[in-house]
């Protein structure tokens, strides 16, 4: 990499204010001409800074450093161990911490995605403020892995409008560089399941057709099985359902040639979705259930199906098994580190729990000061059609029509907004 933003780059990481680093070396002014790249520096003035800032120039270990870090990027593109993971990027962070390599920007871009991996947000916006810093300095490349990672970031934050637009810039980078096909069709693959938050249903089918051709040829089971989830997804929104349930068998299908337990039980959460919107209960519990039942699916999969649960057998007027998984679905709860990761599964149960036991102030209270606004700030269109016509229907028993009306307008509004192709 060039030496002004390398410079750049190693003075903000180790906090260090223009001054004291060039101090008795060169002016504040002059410093800033290098690290915006306005000047050419002397070696001799290169060495000095880069002595205070105690990194040197090593050129024997570039190619070694470069294979290294294809290795750890590779890792951050599939669903890998955390833990091999984060072995790698402690190696190469002690690699790249004192040397001046070609390779460190590339390395910097892609610690947001590694803390995004490891669900470290803070870290990840942290990152991105340092490196915005230095981003008009980017070539191509560099460009290309910094736009979707931010998009990645916005993508954890439900910012999917914002997420879009930087997906976008990825891909315009597309016809400048030269990458495996494999990271193009994650590309495509991330901007249909984008596309799909947004309820752009036909753009998710094109690029979700795209990113699987690519993964097809390169019989990549576990991305194929992504792809057909995805479009599963799609064609069930679009009530196509011959050919949802046809991509979900194919999902189920590779995800079992990959031995994956969490891409078979998404496929199940899938099908049982599928299935309570054609309003065949019995096989949408069938589905649900496999996955409560199975523990060594993540817990977030596990709750999920567990609310589904709750909804099903509320509908079915099964209030008994309605409360007994209710209460399965306190206990996961409770497991959950972080409450972001479960809040919306808290508040569906939590809604439930006060409906079935006539809570009416609880019940009113919730879904009016938490749970409607947090689907309206989500943009949670397909909830908000449940819930706001759930507050509906209470209002409706009790006779308070103007606000049963209310409520029904909203989820009639909420209809509309997913109804749009």
């Amino acid at each position: 990499m060039e030496t002004g933003p390398f410079i750049k780059l190693q003075r903000i990481k180790q906090g260090m204010t223009q001054e004291e680093l060039a101090e008795g070396i060169v002016s504040m002014s002059y410093l800033s001409k290098i690290e915006n790249q306005k000047t050419e520096p002397s070696s001799e003035v290169i060495s000095l800074l880069c002595t205070r800032l105690g990194v040197q120039r090593d050129d024997d270990k570039e190619v070694s450093i470069k294979e290294k870090c294809q290795e750890w990027y590779d890792l951050l593109f599939e669903t890998n161990d955390k833990q091999v993971i984060t072995e790698k990027y402690e190696e190469l962070e002690s690699l790249l911490s004192n040397i001046h390599s070609d390779n460190l920007i590339l390395f910097e871009i892609h610690r947001i995605r590694y803390y995004l991996v490891l669900s470290k947000f803070d870290l990840a916006l942290e990152q991105i403020n340092k490196l915005n810093e230095i981003s008009n300095t980017f070539d191509s490349l560099h460009q290309f892995y910094w736009y979707k990672f931010k998009g990645n970031y916005n993508s954890s934050n439900g910012e999917f409008n914002q997420a879009m637009r930087m997906y976008k810039l990825s891909e315009e980078k597309l016809n400048q560089i030269s990458i495996d096909e494999e990271y193009e069709a994650d590309l495509q693959y991330t901007i249909a399941v984008t596309h799909s938050k947004l309820r752009n249903t036909l753009e998710s089918i094109e690029y979700a057709k795209r990113a699987l051709d690519t993964f097809q040829i390169k019989y990549n089971f576990f991305r194929c099985a992504q792809c057909h989830i995805l479009l599963g997804i799609s064609h069930r929104r679009i009530s196509v359902y011959d050919k949802a349930i046809k991509n979900y068998n194919l999902a189920l299908h590779l995800a079992k040639l990959s031995k994956n337990k969490q891409l078979i039980q998404l496929t199940n959460q899938n099908l049982g979705v599928l299935y309570s919107t054609k309003g065949e209960a019995k096989e949408a519990i069938k589905f649900f259930t496999a996955i409560v039942d199975d523990e060594e699916v993540y817990i977030g999969e596990r709750l999920a199906a567990i609310s589904s649960l709750v909804a099903e057998y509320y509908n079915l007027y099964n209030i008994d098994e309605a409360k007994e998984k209710i209460e399965q679905g306190y206990k996961l709860i409770e497991q959950f580190k972080n409450f972001e990761d479960c809040r919306v599964y808290y508040y569906i149960i939590k809604s439930y729990d006060y409906e079935i036991t006539n809570q009416h102030e609880k019940f009113e209270n919730i879904l009016i000061q938490e749970f409607i606004p947090y689907l309206k700030k989500h943009k949670d269109y397909a909830n908000l059609v449940i819930y706001a016509r759930m507050l509906g229907k209470h209002y409706e028993k009790l006779h308070i029509y103007k606000e049963a009306t209310k409520y029904y307008k909203l989820a009639n509004f909420a209809y509309d907004q997913i109804t749009i192709l």
